[in-house]
């Protein structure tokens, strides 16, 4: 059973729950105060008294999803994350670990526009039937309904409205972008999810719009009539039930009869500045990967992974982060997101990517890569050369792995391809890259095959060549694990020898790893990075919470591309 650690629960833990606290506070605040404004607001009287709670929760969850509705856009505004994160006079590490949550507050947004336009519309199908058996005789202007008992005829009528026509393609939509981004949709069809959150634009443009004919109307007229007042030929003893004098039944009288008038649309002012400045941002990602990049090199790797070396003009990047790859000869319309293995330097301006074949699209894309009848298999890597297709490159963006060398020590797990973020770390540390903090590295790669290591065999060779020639060889500890015993063969190879040592069968024993680094490192800040199964990145967060007799803490990071 591991304990945990208020400390280490704080580090990791912290900063997003105070987030969430706040979200979910401002969320509660609005709708309250909405909900008392309906509920209490001289305006609203004669419609509270027609409606009841109906009004207030209709209006309320409206409010709440304007909120959420302006908010979810900001998280997908990569761009702009990626420039507060390289910003470190403006960001500091907790805040840029926040922004590693930004895909998650997406989420948790999204989640809450669909749970409260649930609610809504089932306040306004509640409004409905009391719009019919409260129908006033003496405030006309309100009704909706034709006549007192209208019901089933009545929802056809709604319907046709405008704000009715316009909620049914909301909640359809809706519907739509919310099944399509379950995680098996995700993995088995990317190109649903992909073409249904594009219906976002559409989304918004009828969500700005929505309330226009609306059928709920407020009173303009307080002065001339405050509500419950007497109105002409009513007399206090209608009105209380007791008897009162003339002249204060004079003083109560309205000096003329109510005037109703619906809302105007607001949402505008909730959703336009955040659906600006995201238009803003994807022009100008649009403008910045208008031309396509010159495709160098294409290397078939054991265990179907491509590897592609690009050439870009003006194209800046730094270690951990990813670019996103739109081939229009496979799809128009579908960008991928893939982690950068090499970046540019001032003596190589080439940069790559490394990609399994793994769905539709990078076997469509692998087949314009490289041609059918080369596509065997080979343990070491076969160089293709020939005509590429149109390839365009949006990005670079920021991910926790940039965070690599900005601890004093850092431990990177990679399960299978997910070693591709580190892979740039580790370029960076051959390439000479100066300036930043990192003093220890901690290298596991868990791969089920022992062909997948000759992926980056010789940059893992290079590395550890490079260090020990630098007497240093403390700095880059480095363990190979094959989870599949059967698998396991020998790297005969001489130039591998140093990774043969280090190459262990079975699954890493985590925490025996992770007390072995604490007594190592006490009282010391150690970054964990995981990119990986499930499996393998719950047990690391776990076991970062957990509490420890050194000192140390572990700061847990986990790739996730949005």
């Amino acid at each position: 059973m591991v304990v945990v650690s208020v400390r280490s629960w704080v580090a990791n833990e912290g900063g997003k729950h105070f987030v969430l606290m706040l979200w979910l506070g401002a969320n509660i605040w609005l709708f309250m105060k909405t909900f008392l404004l309906y509920s209490t607001g001289k305006q609203y009287h004669y419609l509270y008294k027609m409606l009841g709670l109906g009004l207030c929760i209709s209006r309320a969850s409206a409010s709440v999803l304007n909120l959420n509705c302006s908010l979810v856009l900001l998280p997908m505004c990569r761009s702009l994350l990626t420039f507060v994160r390289g910003t470190h006079t403006v960001s500091s590490r907790k805040t840029r670990r926040l922004l590693d949550k930004s895909k998650t507050f997406h989420v948790a947004c999204g989640v809450a526009i669909c749970i409260f336009s649930v609610v809504h519309v089932s306040a306004h199908l509640v409004n409905v039937v009391n719009f019919s058996m409260s129908y006033s005789d003496d405030f006309p202007a309100l009704n909706l309904a034709r006549y007192r008992g209208e019901v089933r005829p009545m929802y056809s009528h709604i319907y046709m409205l405008f704000p009715g026509v316009t909620g049914v393609l909301l909640v359809l939509i809706l519907f739509l972008m919310f099944t399509s981004s379950s995680y098996c949709v995700r993995v088995s069809n990317y190109e649903i999810f992909w073409y249904t959150h594009n219906l976002f634009i559409v989304f918004y443009i009828i969500l700005m719009v929505h309330m226009v004919g609306g059928a709920l109307k407020y009173q303009t007229n307080l002065e001339a009539h405050p509500p419950g007042c007497l109105r002409a030929n009513q007399s206090s003893t209608e009105q209380h039930g007791e008897e009162l004098g003339q002249n204060e039944d004079e003083e109560r009288r309205c000096r003329e009869e109510a005037h109703f008038q619906p809302h105007c649309p607001q949402t505008w002012l909730w959703v336009s500045g955040p659906l600006c400045l995201y238009c803003a941002e994807r022009l100008y990602r649009y403008i910045r990967s208008s031309n396509p990049v010159t495709i160098v090199t294409v290397i078939r790797h054991p265990c179907d992974v491509i590897e592609l070396r690009m050439l870009k003009k003006n194209f800046k990047a730094r270690p951990g982060q990813y670019i996103v790859l739109n081939c229009p000869g496979v799809s128009s319309f579908e960008n991928h997101p893939f982690t950068l293995t090499t970046c540019p330097t001032e003596i190589k301006a080439t940069f790559g990517v490394h990609l399994r074949v793994v769905g539709d699209w990078t076997e469509r894309f692998t087949q314009l890569l490289l041609p059918e009848s080369r596509l065997d298999m080979e343990i070491l890597p076969m160089v293709q050369q020939r005509r590429y297709p149109n390839l365009y490159v949006d990005g670079p963006f920021g991910s926790p792995s940039e965070e690599v060398f900005n601890y004093d020590v850092s431990l990177c797990v990679a399960g299978g391809i997910g070693v591709t973020p580190f892979a740039c770390v580790l370029h960076a540390l051959l390439d000479g890259w100066t300036g930043f903090r990192l003093q220890r590295l901690y290298f596991v790669w868990v791969c089920r095959e022992l062909q997948s290591f000759y992926w980056f065999a010789e940059l893992l060779c290079a590395v550890h060549h490079k260090l020990w020639q630098e007497n240093r060889p403390d700095y880059f500890n480095l363990k190979l694990y094959v989870s599949q015993p059967d698998s396991l063969q020998c790297m005969s190879e001489e130039r591998y020898r140093p990774l043969t040592s280090r190459l262990l069968v079975g699954r890493p024993k985590w925490k025996l790893l992770f007390d072995e680094i604490a007594k190592t490192n006490k009282h010391k800040k150690v970054g964990v990075f995981c990119c990986g199964p499930k499996g393998i990145s719950s047990t690391l967060h776990r076991l970062c919470n957990s509490a420890r007799s050194s000192g140390t803490t572990f700061e847990f990071n986990k790739e996730s591309f949005s």
